[in-house]
């Protein structure tokens, strides 16, 4: 079993990150964040590593492209018991990611505010949350994925005993993924369905 080099934290609901980040540095794992979560784990006393930097490539379009980046998810998505993976991973100097700590855009939130616009709910869909979860979860094998807070204490507790998690705690995980994803597509698609009104009135405008 592998041990766990590095995790990429980024997160709207940081409750209880600053202890769990801690505990992965004690380890010796290596942080990657963004924005407001890389601040709030510096503001702690932790070591962060911008995805920006990780990456080479700065966060641009108004935070929308930050994450989406192949040095992200080939080192999220490859196999490492892959010998071909892990060549063209030595080639393009791709870097493990062997965890994921992400919670995604509050949209469910933002649209229960009855001034919200249909380009403010557009403006808070989450694309790069999403897509590194979904990522992760598909190659559960070898990737830690937490979407929930109340899931770090199991985490650190295995990691603390091997320097990983089990296989069946990574499975676990992994279905709370795409729960999780697959209920924030819901929310949005039953928001753009009550929203006729506003959607046509912004679209001839825009036309």
């Amino acid at each position: 079993m592998h041990k766990i080099e590095r995790a990429l934290i980024s997160l709207t609901d940081k409750a209880g990150i600053e202890g769990f980040a801690e505990e992965l540095v004690k380890h010796g794992i290596a942080l990657l964040s963004t924005g407001g979560t890389a601040k709030k784990l510096r503001d702690a006393g932790l070591k962060v590593m911008d995805v920006s930097e990780f990456t080479g490539f700065p966060e641009m379009l108004d935070g929308r492209v930050k994450t989406l980046h192949p040095k992200v998810h080939g080192g999220i998505l490859n196999q490492r018991a892959n010998g071909e993976h892990q060549k063209q991973c030595v080639t393009h100097g791709l870097r493990n990611i062997d965890l994921i700590a992400v919670n995604l855009y509050a949209f469910e939130k933002t649209v229960r505010d009855p001034n919200c616009s249909l380009a403010d709910a557009i403006e808070n869909i989450d694309i790069g949350g999403p897509t590194m979860l979904r990522a992760a979860a598909k190659n559960f094998h070898d990737v830690t994925v937490i979407v929930d807070p109340a899931d770090y204490p199991l985490v650190l507790q295995e990691i603390k005993a091997t320097g990983n998690t089990t296989l069946m705690t990574r499975f676990y995980l992994m279905r709370k993924v795409f729960a999780l994803t697959s209920a924030y597509d819901t929310a949005i698609s039953r928001w753009l369905e009550k929203v006729d009104v506003q959607a046509n009135r912004y679209l001839q405008e825009n036309n």
